[in-house]
This record gives structure tokens, sequence and C-alpha cells, in this order.
């Protein structure tokens, strides 16, 4: 088995070359480089080094992963013949995804990997922006910059920012959480002679000159709470400062039971944001409900009971365990098979050796009266104790007005309640029928009502009069007004 040797061509020029590397590159018989564009090849070549670059493979592929399995397919493919050696810009332990795919190779037993050393970017560019990487960093690549990955109280580095394209997509990731004056650094060739570093407006990061291969951006750490709220972490230590010795008095008396009205009155308030379609009242009312999430889950930490980690695990398990059509193996071809495999699924999760209980037992004690109805109903009809069309569930709802009516003129008042009680129940009935909703259904009824009714009161105002001074008509005639502006 034929070896390939790695060695890094450093961050700079020929000064930066550690000797070692510069022997392994003088004597080899056969030498690739990932790319010929760095400032070492220009010495190497007046040397009478020569070599083959893989530049070319650039211009083939849209994808840099393309890129990078050409690459590393060519170099197995010609270790057959021989050993090479194989040098990258830098260290070939440090951003270099062909190196990591020669090395998986290497573990499977399929080629013979050296690994000869070189210098890394990282220590001349703290050195050339003036930063200590003991502060806490990350290096990330700005190929693949993802959101999720940036950590915004950690200074970050982020390499391969070698053109305009790559300079957009990396600001426009920036920011989605950083403000858009906030002031990075770019630095090309860190530690030659031929070094650059200049301090921009993010913002302007895409507008930058001189973007090439041994250009990376630096990106300071956030030092003030107020340009971090966008992060999770910095609400995570808001919601524990409340919740902390020195916090708010009121924060640190809740408990789970004093806080469950409020996550039903913010729940109530978001679906009423959803029903106005109104994107900043959703995003405030999101939040509220996330506060409340996040309130319950430091109540559980400071209890010693469970962590939002363990709130975020446990979602994010059940999400992946009953979606193996996405995260598996699994095909489904439509909703009704998502659903049908969800239901198998719960029911393994809860395995066969429990005692049997009432399929309608999960249903929560909380839950709004109408929305109960409806998942019982809903539950039921699961097994089949349904009308096999709607014409049943309207026989009832009639069958049920008359008990009502009869039970009004007797004027029972235990007996009126439980009939109206059935009425409303075989209505839900009819509306899960027609794939109605019920709470949401007398929702808008209520917002309906609710605009209608202002107008009302809006023409009472305006008239200067009383409501006492107007009969009934009168003010059905301004309803009927609000009616005819189409006011829902």
């Amino acid at each position: 088995m034929n070896t390939i040797t790695i060695v890094g061509l450093g961050a700079g020029d020929m000064e930066q070359l550690p000797l070692g590397v510069y022997r392994i590159i003088k004597n080899s018989d056969f030498l690739y480089l990932r790319t010929k564009e760095h400032p070492v090849v220009s010495d190497l070549i007046k040397e009478g080094v020569t070599f083959q670059s893989f530049d070319e493979i650039y211009e083939k592929h849209d994808r840099f992963e393309q890129v990078y399995e050409e690459i590393t397919e060519v170099l197995v493919s010609r270790a057959e013949k021989g050993p090479l050696v194989y040098a990258v810009p830098g260290h070939p332990l440090v951003a270099e995804k062909t190196v990591q795919l020669l090395l998986d190779l290497h573990q499977q037993g399929k080629i013979d990997v050296k690994v000869g050393g070189g210098q890394s970017f990282i220590d001349a560019l703290f050195a050339s922006v003036g930063a200590d990487p003991i502060d806490g960093f990350q290096l990330l690549d700005g190929t693949s910059l993802r959101l999720q990955d940036i950590h915004m109280n950690q200074q970050l580095i982020i390499g391969q920012v070698y053109d305009g394209f790559i300079a957009s997509e990396v600001k426009l990731t920036l920011m989605e959480l950083y403000p858009y004056d906030y002031e990075v650094k770019l630095v090309t060739a860190a530690g030659s002679k031929d070094e650059k570093v200049e301090t921009i407006p993010l913002v302007e990061l895409d507008r930058a000159a001189g973007l090439s291969n041994l250009t990376s951006l630096y990106v300071p750490a956030v030092k003030e709470m107020e340009a971090s709220f966008k992060q999770y972490g910095t609400l995570r230590e808001i919601i524990s400062t409340l919740r902390g010795p020195n916090g708010c008095p009121w924060d640190r008396e809740q408990t789970h039971q004093s806080l469950k009205k409020y996550l039903i009155e913010e729940t109530y308030e978001l679906l009423e944001a959803i029903d106005e379609d109104d994107i900043d009242h959703i995003v405030e009312e999101l939040g509220d409900v996330l506060l409340q999430v996040m309130l319950h889950a430091q109540i559980g930490e400071d209890e010693g009971m469970f962590t939002m980690e363990e709130v975020i695990e446990s979602i994010a398990s059940k999400m992946v365990r009953r979606h193996p059509h996405v995260f598996g193996t699994v095909d489904v071809e439509n909703t009704e098979q998502v659903k049908m495999n969800w239901e198998k699924i719960k029911q393994k999760e809860k395995g066969g050796t429990e005692e049997p209980v009432s399929m309608l037992k999960n249903t929560a004690k909380g839950m709004p009266a109408l929305i109960k109805a409806y998942e019982y109903q809903k539950k039921a009809a699961k097994v089949g104790f349904d009308w096999p069309d709607v014409k049943g569930a309207w026989a009832k709802v009639w069958e049920e007005l008359k008990e009502f009516e009869k039970e009004a003129e007797n004027n029972s008042e235990t007996a009126i309640k439980k009939e109206f009680g059935d009425i409303l129940f075989a209505l839900v009935n009819v509306a899960r029928f027609y794939k109605v909703f019920p709470e949401e259904a007398l929702a808008m009824t209520n917002t309906k009502f609710y605009r209608r009714f202002s107008y009302v009161e809006e023409k009472v105002r305006s008239s200067g009069k009383a409501f006492d001074d107007f009969t009934l008509e009168e003010l059905d005639a301004f309803w009927n007004e609000a009616k005819k502006k189409n006011i829902e």
C-alpha cells in the first residue's frame, strides 16, 4: 500500500514554512497542491519544484463537496502507482476537508496517510488582530456557515472567505444575529510580509476588495447583553437571573401551579394574534409563550427536578423518533400514512405491559371544555365509535335541541344545564365532520362580535347619547351597518 504524505504550506510566505515541510516538498518525486494560489508557491517554482494543482477542479463543480471528493479520488488513484506528497494551505488538520476524507479512508485501511505537519493560520491571525485565544473562540467554515453553530459570546474565526459570493453568504448569516454595523476584521496572508488587516462594518463585508484563499474573517465576541438578545443562551441567562437571589421577588415566588393561568392566557393571546394575521403581534405573543416555557424549566432546575436541556432533549428525540420517514428509512406516500406511523410509534413507546386505561385518560385535564369534547370524539372515532356520516351527527343535534326545549319548559335548572351541554357536544360532532375546529370557530365569532359591537358603541358615543336612549331596533340597525361594512 503506497503512502500519501500530507504537509501544510503555512499561512503566509516562504519565511513561515517549517524546515521539515520544506525538505519533504523538495525531495518529493510527485507533488500535488490543492491550490497553487499561495504565496509559497512562487518561491517553490523559482527553486525548480514541479507540481500538479487541483485548481481546475474548482471550475468544474458548483458544490465544494464535489470538488473535495474528486480531489480525494484523484489522489487515491495516483497513490496506487507510488508514494506522493499532497500540500495544502495552512496546517493539514485545520479546515481541510480533503485531508479529513483521506484520513477516513486511512481509518478504513484503504490507503496509507501520513501527516507531515505545517503551520496553521490561527496563531498568526490572533497576532494580527491582537486578540487572545484563551478568551474562547470558534473556527468555522465560511462555505458552510450555519446560524445554529454561532456563539456570540465567543470570538469567531471564519475561514475560506475567498470571494464575494462566500462573503455575501457569510454576511447574511451573521446579520441574522449581529447588528449591521458590527465591526469585524478581514485578515489576508496573516503573519506574512503581505499581511493585510482591514476593519469594516459587517454590512460591507461582501464589498471588500482583495478577497482570496488566504482571507479569513475575525468577529469579536459580543460583550454587551443587549447585543446578544437574539441568542437562546442570553434568554436563558436572563431567566436564571430573574429567579436568582438578586432577581425579581415576583419571579422567585412563582411555582408551576401559580404560572398555569399565565400560560393559558398567553396561549390564547397568541391564537388571537394568529387569527388577526398580525405578524408583529405573533412574534410578541410567541415570545410570551416561550417565556412561560422558560420559567417552568427554570423552576424545574431550581428545584433540582429537571433542566431546560432535558426538556429540549425530550422533544428533539421524540421528533426524530416519530419521523422515521424524515430521519430514517421509512417511506410514506401521504399525510394519513404519517399519522398512522405516529400512532404506532406512540403505542410502541408506551409498551404493552401496563394496566389497560381509557384511551380518553391522556386528554389534558386543563383543556377548555369545547376542545376536550373535540378530542374525546376524535379519539373515540379512531376505534369506530362514530356516526357513519354527518347525517347521524345532525340528527343528534335536533334530538338534543328537542330535549333541551322540553327541560326548559319544565324549568329544571340542573336538567337544563345538562341538556344544553348535550347540544354543544352534538354540535362539536358536526363540526368534526366538516373538519372545523370548534374552539377556533367560536374564537372567530367572538372576535367578530367584539368588532361589530365596538362599531355599535362608536355610533352611540358619536351621537352624544347613552345606550339607554336607543331602542333595540335602533341598536340593531347599527349592527346591520357593521355587517354591511364587512366588519369581521
